[in-house]
């Protein structure tokens, strides 16, 4: 909103600032509640970082889908270990006092993650379908592909997001004497410029491979119900589509409505000088970040060697330390 009297959404409140010269604004840290960021934290942080120990160190077998799973992980991780600082801003009433490059860093990781997100479960989706069609392809060869894939999403996400570190993130409110990081638009950043750049990422790294893994899931259901089973084949045939159905509807439910609303978004400050959807957008970002704490579950339905190796990494020290007496005692074989 440009105007004398500009209305800031902080921390929930609807807050008016005089004399302020800038345009409103709603992306991440408003959706991003305290209690939101701490549950993602919380939960998110050691779920991940588990995924990716066990990805990197315990899984022997580099399958495409464990590269493309790990780089998930990887990127969930490098969200998440910047919330602290974003709960602190919260708590500090949204005053941002970490300066300028810290806010860019911020924002572009947050964005970075939920597009490297979309395109590593798209990736994740075609290889499912292609070894369903191909049970008989060569795992390193395709390994050695996956990643590849994997360093030409990092790098396009670097690139995409450049725009996001030209802009200047932070602004002086001087009615509130606080700083916000991400929340107000200083007013030399043009509005339009934020509205085609948000929209060019909604089609080419959300809509597009939206439609590819649609097209790869259903595909692969037409391949399993058509394939000849016996009662055996038949339960994991049960089990393998409702994960399919599964892991389709948590893209959508995620991302879906946040990449819609956030060009509704800008769309309607572009031509009314004010967003109507901003509490929409609230909880569809909301949404998006909480799919850093879905994945770790998505791994552990999706590979069998996770499930292994993750009920391995959760047992009790003192059941792993009774095996190791029995097998010195010779009690069990070694």
């Amino acid at each position: 909103m440009r105007s004398r009297s500009a209305a800031w959404l902080l921390g929930g409140t609807i807050l008016l600032a005089a004399s302020a010269s800038c345009n409103y604004t709603s992306p991440a840290d408003y959706c991003l509640s305290s209690d939101c960021l701490h549950v993602v934290f919380v939960v998110g942080l050691p779920s991940n970082g588990m995924a990716l120990w066990i990805f990197l160190f315990r899984t022997k077998k580099k399958h495409p889908a464990v590269v493309y799973m790990a780089n998930l992980a990887l990127a969930d991780l490098l969200s998440i270990i910047w919330f602290p600082v974003k709960i602190a801003y919260h708590i500090h009433g949204n005053n941002w006092t970490y300066g300028e490059p810290l806010c860019k860093v911020l924002i572009g990781f947050f964005y970075g993650n939920m597009y490297c997100s979309i395109l590593f479960i798209t990736c994740l989706s075609v290889q499912r379908y292609w070894v369903i069609v191909n049970p008989m392809a060569h795992t390193r060869k395709n390994a050695n592909i996956a990643i590849s894939i994997s360093l030409g999403i990092w790098l396009l996400i670097l690139l995409v997001t450049i725009p996001l570190y030209l802009v200047k993130q932070t602004s002086y409110i001087p009615a509130l004497n606080i700083t916000t990081c991400h929340d107000v638009l200083p007013e030399e950043v043009l509005v339009g410029d934020m509205f085609n750049y948000f929209l060019s990422l909604a089609i080419g790294v959300f809509l597009f491979p939206a439609i590819l893994m649609a097209s790869a899931y259903v595909l692969m259901i037409r391949t399993l119900q058509s394939s000849a089973i016996d009662e055996n084949s038949g339960k994991r045939r049960k089990r393998a589509i409702k994960l399919i159905v599964t892991v389709l509807v948590m893209y959508l439910i995620c991302f879906t409505p946040s990449n819609i609303l956030l060009v509704v978004h800008y769309f309607t400050i572009k031509h009314w000088g004010q967003s109507s959807v901003y509490t929409l957008y609230i909880v569809a970002l909301c949404l998006s970040t909480l799919n850093s704490c879905i994945d770790p579950f998505v791994y552990y339905f999706v590979s069998e060697d996770f499930r292994n190796h993750a009920k391995n990494a959760l047992l009790c020290r003192s059941v792993r330390k009774n095996l190791d007496v029995l097998k010195e005692n010779s009690l069990i074989p070694h």
